[in-house]
């Protein structure tokens, strides 16, 4: 999953040759699971007509203060300033780019940026006599002082048929580059997490398992997550009917068995570890070879205990922040608190089947995150939202 998804991007538009470029760039952005809306200059929409980016972007694009006149309808240039997660001036041109930087807002793609909260990157896109000239490299300098961050031109044949620095860069570049910038930036850049999810499944014959009703939902929710973050992130699941999450290297497993001696297998080089798989705490003492055929008389199957995957993660925790999960039916807090002490763990993740809307199988859950010094209760949520609620609370940890 590209760290661009769910991101609201606001691309603003100038009106330079390049701004033809832009389709392929909201493509892209969209393609990577962004949010985007298009705030171009009047002069922009000599290049670029905008039916063309807002079919691209599945939003109007916006260049007047006014959106309709007949009703009075205005473009907010405060809202969106303060909707967008980061915002792109693609192409920038000098005229722009001056006006940025010495406080002129004489159109809404000004204004926009004058009210942005977010990241605010820019691609210059001019001639390379405009682009070398000191007033230029000047500019340049201002608008990063102010903590705006340059996409550096690209050297090649421009419009006026000279050869140099100055055209806008290849829209690919510009998404890399952003990527890169909001990856190097990633609270867990560099770490490496480990996560399980799903259930196991316990062999009693050929055909037969004793298994749970985990959909694995919370623990892949929690792997996209930390990829987003930044980190390498190693899930290992048990069977599940979901897809692989993006950029995330996952190990499928079927049994308790088989996840310990894959957890294990990662264990020693990871920074965080989050148990979320229901593992199975018993299974069959002898797996019959053949298929077991209904009798008349009841059956007795002799079971054993599975291996403690999270306990042997405490025992032999290094630098790790090893975090647990507790689905508890009964005198929750209690029996997370002696799970999160008896294990040694950093921290625990309690959830309740008592709860509406959390549990196995719901799109949802409601936790409380537990740690040596605070118990701290979320609201029920989607999990996607949850996985986000747990790493800021590891992350915070992290960093005290």
């Amino acid at each position: 999953m590209s760290v661009l998804s769910g991101k609201k991007i606001l691309l603003g538009v100038t009106g330079g040759i390049a701004a033809y470029k832009t389709t392929y760039l909201v493509r892209l952005f969209i393609k990577a699971g962004a949010q985007v809306q298009v705030v171009m200059t009047n002069n922009a929409k000599e290049f670029v007509t905008p039916l063309v980016l807002s079919t691209l972007s599945k939003n109007p694009v916006l260049s007047d203060f006014v959106k309709d006149t007949t009703t009075g309808e205005w473009a907010n240039h405060v809202d969106l300033g303060l909707w967008a997660d980061f915002m792109v001036v693609a192409p920038a041109t000098i005229n722009t780019l001056a006006k940025m930087a010495t406080g002129e807002s004489d159109n809404l793609l000004l204004a926009v940026y004058r009210s942005a909260k977010c990241p605010v990157y820019f691609a210059p896109a001019m001639d390379l006599d405009m682009y070398k000239h000191e007033s230029t490299q000047h500019t340049f300098k201002v608008l990063q002082s102010f903590g705006n961050i340059m996409i550096p031109s690209e050297a090649g044949e421009l419009a006026s048929g000279l050869v140099g620095e100055g055209r806008m860069a290849e829209p690919e570049n510009i998404c890399t580059f952003i990527e890169n910038d909001i990856l190097g930036k990633a609270p867990l850049n560099g770490k490496k997490v480990l996560i399980t999810a799903g259930p196991t499944y316990e062999a009693i014959d050929p055909v037969r398992f004793i298994g749970n009703h985990s959909s694995g939902k919370m623990g892949y929710a929690l792997a996209e997550v930390a990829n987003s973050l930044g980190a390498q992130v190693t899930l290992v699941s048990g069977p599940t009917s979901l897809k692989d999450p993006l950029d995330v290297n996952v190990v499928r497993v079927v049994s308790a068995e088989e996840m310990y001696s894959a957890v294990h297998e990662y264990y020693a080089t990871t920074d965080i570890a989050i148990c979320a798989a229901a593992v199975a705490d018993y299974r069959p003492k002898n797996v019959a070879e053949q298929k077991i055929k209904k009798q008349t008389a009841s059956l007795t199957i002799e079971l054993e205990p599975t291996k403690d995957i999270l306990a042997s993660l405490g025992a032999s925790k290094q630098n790790q922040f090893l975090v647990g999960f507790a689905l508890e039916t009964e005198n929750e807090l209690a029996n997370a608190k002696g799970k999160l002490e008896r294990k040694n763990l950093d921290a625990i993740v309690l959830n309740s089947l008592n709860d509406t809307g959390a549990g196995f199988g719901k799109p949802t859950n409601k936790v409380t995150f537990i740690n040596h010094k605070e118990v701290k209760a979320f609201s029920i949520k989607e999990k996607g939202e949850v996985a986000k609620d747990i790493f800021n609370e590891i992350i915070e940890r992290l960093d005290a």
